[in-house]
Parts: structure tokens; C-alpha cells; sequence
């Protein structure tokens, strides 16, 4: 008898929902549906070892869908709404979600959709960028993080058969802490709309560093563990991808769509005003983008 394939839903099919996609769809095993608001034909990925293709299931609208083994959400935290319609017409009693956002706010927005200890956090650093509907640029293998529990273990096996390194951390918190001060020092890109290589500049350099800085106190008041030197490590790393590279952040806002910037940034103001740290330049680069945006 032939063995039922895994059911995976992968909720918005942007650089990083769509990366994913195309990988598990790799796996004959692996029933792959994506969920996006307009229709396109397939997904063609330009990898770091060439390109893949895949054609899963493409659905535009919940009507008639149900329950998957994996729904992976992977829109951005101003889609929460639009997430959840998917949500109820894929999740059932048995199905784990698995959250690929940024910031350290991934689970409360779903609390209520499972149970939780079918809810997975995750972290993700898979450099890549959307080029049309479909059609997207991964420059790098990258990893997904997760924390080392049954749920976690799960969801990082599904990725054994691709380059993409998936594993689990006993320490999830401080994972998604380093993530955010990689991408808090990003706002200084979108502010000025100029790509990585902009991190040469000490100037700039000086000004993400800031931001980092205020993360890193930050995070620490909220129980994470970050070294003293993740400023530099930050600049160190946007010195050494490539200079032409672009975050969501910058990508958001030079086309004019809603940004990220509460769930990279504003999450540092918010909570260190409860933890009483002080963070004016992330303060002021909230103030600043959001007039930007206007």
C-alpha cells in the first residue's frame, strides 16, 4: 500500500515563503500547497547550486480547503489577518503550524488557532529576494532555527534532503534576539534606500551599530543571552554578503508597500519602555520611516 503523503501549506509566497516551498516540493513524498492572494503558474528558484523549479498547488482563496499536516506561515506580521482566514480552513486537530517571521513575536497571534505544543517558532536566515511572482533569488543556503522540542524536531526534518540547514536550539529566545539585531541594523537600508555594501560606509556602520546596541540591551532585560560584540558581528556580516543585496525592509519600502518596521524595530522601543532600557535610535528610525511613509 502506498504511504499517504505529507500535507504541507505554506501561507504567502514571498522571497522566503516561496524559497521554502520550492524546496520541500523537492520531495515526492511531500504534498505541497501555497497559499497567495493572486495566481501564478510555478515557482523557479536561482539557489546558490543553480536553479530548481516546482509547480505545487497554487490556491488563491480558503473555500474548500482542509486540514494539512504543516502549515507553514510565512507572511509578514502586517498579514496576520489575512493569516488567519487561511488558518481556519487548513488547520485541524492534528496539524502543526510553524511560524517564519521576523522579530520575537511569532507565536501570540496564533495562540488561539492550535494547540501549543503543535505551534512552532522559528528563525530564519535565508537570504533571498522576490524578483516577480515566482520567480525568486536565494544567495544563500541559509538555516532555519527552532526550539529542541517535539514540534521543532519535526519541522527541521522536513528539510533533511535540502542544503538549507534546519536544527533545533535549546535556546530559542536568544536565537530570535541575534535574528533581530541582524535585522534591526537593516532600517538604516530601507531609511536610505541603499543595499547592503552601504555597511562599508562608517557612518552608517556607526548608526546600525547603534541600533544593534539598544537590541542587544534590550534583549538581555527579556532573558536573552547576546554577546557584547554583536554590533561589530552584525557589521561584520553585512560587509561580507553581497554589496547589491536587499532586505524586506528596503524591498517594502522603495515599491511602496506596508513595512515590517513594529516587528524589527518597534519591538525594541516597545519593550525596552517596559524594561526601562532606553532606545532612541531605534526610536528615532521608527519616527523617521514611518514619516518616510506618509
Amino acid at each position: 500500500m502506498t504511504e499517504a503523503k505529507i500535507r504541507i501549506a505554506v501561507i504567502g509566497p514571498g522571497a522566503i515563503g516561496g524559497t521554502v516551498a520550492a524546496w520541500l516540493a523537492q520531495r515526492a513524498d511531500f504534498d505541497v500547497l501555497v497559499c497567495a492572494r493572486t495566481p501564478f503558474a510555478d515557482l523557479e528558484i536561482e539557489t546558490p547550486g543553480g536553479s530548481i523549479a516546482a509547480t505545487p498547488t497554487i490556491a488563491t482563496r480558503p473555500d474548500g480547503l482542509t486540514p494539512v499536516d504543516w502549515v507553514i506561515v510565512a507572511t509578514k506580521t502586517y498579514d496576520t489577518a489575512s493569516t488567519l482566514t487561511w488558518l481556519d480552513a487548513l488547520v485541524g486537530p492534528e496539524t502543526r503550524v510553524a511560524v517564519l517571521r521576523n522579530g520575537v513575536e511569532h507565536l501570540p497571534p496564533f495562540a488561539d488557532r492550535a494547540p501549543a505544543d503543535c505551534l512552532v517558532p522559528a528563525v530564519v536566515d535565508i537570504p533571498a529576494e522576490r524578483r516577480a511572482p515566482g520567480r525568486i533569488r536565494q544567495r544563500r543556503d541559509g538555516w532555519i532555527k527552532t526550539p529542541d522540542d517535539a514540534a521543532g524536531r519535526a519541522f527541521a526534518a522536513l528539510f533533511a534532503h535540502t542544503p538549507i540547514r534546519a536544527e533545533t536550539t535549546p535556546d530559542f529566545r536568544s536565537e530570535a534576539w541575534r535574528k533581530l539585531a541582524l535585522n534591526c541594523a537593516g532600517a538604516v537600508n530601507a531609511l536610505i534606500l541603499k543595499p547592503s555594501g552601504i555597511a562599508h560606509d562608517e557612518g552608517a556602520a556607526s548608526v546600525m551599530r547603534a541600533l544593534v546596541a539598544e537590541c542587544v540591551a534590550v534583549g538581555r532585560a527579556e532573558g536573552a543571552v547576546l554577546p557584547d560584540d554583536l554590533p561589530d558581528q552584525v557589521i561584520a556580516g553585512y560587509r561580507a554578503a553581497a554589496p547589491d543585496g536587499i532586505n524586506s525592509l528596503h524591498a517594502d519600502r522603495a515599491a511602496g508597500r506596508p513595512m515590517e518596521l513594529d516587528a524589527r524595530n518597534g519591538v525594541i522601543v516597545r519593550l525596552g519602555a517596559r524594561r526601562g532600557v532606553p532606545t532612541p535610535a531605534n526610536a528615532m528610525i521608527v519616527a523617521l520611516l514611518n514619516a518616510a511613509a506618509l
